[in-house]
């Protein structure tokens, strides 16, 4: 945001001053200071030497310490200027003149937002819960004989084929038919963002959770059981939705990326809770499953308490036509008064965004391709890590290479940790570091880990019989070797990375296709998962390995760096200078 200061006798600009400010048929707008009136206009040759003086003037007052605003006064004229610049490119030149500075925006960490990014957060403990306790059931013989007996008796069969014992199409369904309600959900908890507000939206997911919870502890048929877990997908697609643009709103610009990763780091407490869940109502007969489905309430009933007290983000209500409310909020999120940098930057950028009244239809123009191309790839090559696979299905996984009912879950809960842990080194370090090195590294890391378990399981796991205690320990590290990655790269970047890369006029629309492709994926990988297991035996491993590989030239040579650049800017400092997406742009607006 440009600022002023006033000049040191506090005299008007000279007769010759005022002729040299005249306006040209380019002009988009002014800056009005005290000392006279600076023209923002094209950017043309001749234009170009006087606005880089003019701006760097304004920047040198600005880190002088000066305090008062400028007014941004849009020329009343521009709209007539020539034909030879759009209506489009005015808007995104606009938005060029007034786009503030990250150190002009003051904030404390306060208990109270503390409690706002906890309590928000609790929409990936439910997530997370979902993705762990599902492995955990389908595993249980209590559930499988009432639900699933055909694959119980084969279970039972010692000469079964280890990889196939556990392909059953109904089974699969059990669990990636949440998946699919969430795709639907998510396109609908975008206009409900829009409409209502991220709180309430947040709020309505909870409400889907805890009902879907209580139809699953109950339920006597399967088909109540695939209504529950439909129930559970659209509370998963709005909280999906909703959380992490909750988190990235009400963030502290210097602290985006860390808050942001909370909703990951609450998704793997949450699959870690599973785990040790399932651990211990494995040993309860014969409900020991329901009890399992039915704690997945109580994260659930937190978020639902939680959204009745947290705050709605100063964006949405600036959106909605609540200003006044808006900037309140925001002092009371920030902790100080002075925010008058952040709260006229979000005014603007929502000035803008209400200009844009087919939000779809602009998602789909050209010069927005580059961040939605990046937010689906970013979700579909998340779940082609085969991070999900291994997580629904780590118990059958484990079992499947000798361990023991017990001792399979029980090393699910290994894994689950670890990832915990590893979710904290990405807090920590993607801030610093960016988001490319920890992708990289990942990718390494994965790489190795899914080969080498590939290599063991093809040379020593037939389909009779198990692997030696050594070897299957082996794929045990290796296993948490590969999650410990993916848990500070893959699987906070997937989330982090398309909720700060669209502008504010697509941004739910934006996030709501990078959203409905990861419940597309995780669908079809949950779906299809034991049936590749079963035709590609210790090959599944290799599959996965050669996604990792395509992912690590895409971060090499399509991702680019977008740490320490205000949202607002991604446009300029990011897609504009990319040597490939910088073509996106640059003919969009030729």
């Amino acid at each position: 945001m440009y600022r002023e200061s006033p000049s040191k006798n506090g005299k008007e600009l000279t007769e010759q001053k005022q002729e040299r400010l005249k306006a040209c048929k380019y002009t988009l707008g002014y800056l009005e200071f005290r000392f006279g009136t600076a023209k923002i206009c094209c950017n043309c040759e001749a234009c170009k030497p006087r606005n880089i003086a003019m701006h760097s003037f304004i920047f040198l007052l600005a880190f002088k310490g000066r305090k008062k605003f400028c007014a941004w006064l849009p020329n009343p004229k521009s709209r007539k200027r020539t034909q030879n610049i759009s209506d489009e490119k005015v808007l995104e030149e606009s938005k060029m003149t007034y786009t503030g500075y990250e150190g002009d925006f003051k904030s404390k960490i306060t208990a109270y937002v503390v409690f706002c990014w906890t309590f928000a957060a609790f929409g990936g403990l439910m997530f997370g819960y979902d993705i762990g306790i599902s492995g955990g059931v389908t595993s249980m013989d209590d559930f499988l004989i009432k639900f699933f007996p055909r694959v119980h008796e084969k279970k039972l069969h010692v000469h079964e084929d280890n990889y196939c014992k556990y392909d059953d199409p109904n089974l699969q369904l059990f669990t990636s038919s949440l998946y699919l309600a969430a795709l639907v959900a998510s396109f609908a908890a975008s206009k409900l963002c829009t409409v209502f507000g991220r709180r309430r939206t947040i709020l309505f997911a909870s409400i889907f959770f805890i009902a879907a919870a209580a139809l699953s502890a109950l339920g006597e048929k399967i088909w109540l059981l695939i209504v529950g877990r439909i129930l559970f997908g659209i509370g998963v697609g709005f909280g999906n939705e909703a959380v992490p643009l909750f988190l990235s709103e009400v963030a502290p610009v210097q602290h985006r990326g860390a808050v942001n990763i909370l909703f990951q780091l609450f998704v793997t407490i949450g699959i870690l809770m599973a785990n040790l869940v399932n651990y211990g109502t494995s040993k309860v007969h014969p409900g020991g499953w329901r009890i399992s489905l039915g704690l997945a309430g109580v994260p659930a009933l937190f978020l639902f308490l939680g959204s009745t007290i947290i705050v709605e983000t100063p964006t949405s209500l600036i959106e909605r036509g609540h200003r006044e409310e808006g900037r309140q909020t925001l002092e009371k999120i920030r902790g100080v008064k002075e925010v008058d940098a952040e709260f006229e930057s979000i005014v603007h950028a929502c000035e803008v965004a209400e200009k844009v009244k087919q939000p779809l239809k602009k998602l789909m123009q050209k010069s927005s391709m580059p961040p939605l191309i990046i937010g689906i790839l970013m979700q579909v090559f998340q779940q082609f890590t085969g991070i999900n696979a291994i997580m629904f299905y780590a118990p059958v996984l484990f079992q499947t290479i000798g361990f023991g009912s017990d001792a399979s879950l029980l090393s699910s809960v290994v894994t689950g940790l670890v990832n915990v842990l590893s979710t904290f080194v990405s807090i920590f370090a993607v801030d610093k570091v960016g988001r490319r090195v920890l992708l990289l590294q990942a990718c390494i890391q994965m790489f190795i880990s899914q080969t080498v378990i590939g290599v063991i399981l093809h040379a020593l796991l037939k389909s009779t019989g198990s692997l030696d205690k050594g070897p299957a320990i082996v794929v045990v590290v290796l296993v948490c070797m590969f999650v410990m990655s993916f848990a500070w790269s893959w699987g906070p970047m997937g989330w982090l990375i398309p909720s700060e890369t669209f502008p504010l006029e697509t941004r739910t629309a934006g996030f709501a296709f990078a959203v409905s492709s990861n419940m597309l994926f995780t669908f079809l990988i949950a779906q299809v998962f034991l049936s590749m297991m079963c035709h590609l035996k210790a090959f599944i491993f290799f599959f996965f390995a050669a996604w990792i590989f395509v992912m690590g030239l895409f971060v090499v040579f399509l991702l680019p760096e977008t740490k320490g650049v205000p949202i607002d800017l991604i446009a300029d400092r990011v897609w504009k200078k990319h040597p490939v997406w910088k073509k996106f742009v640059d003919d969009e607006e030729a």
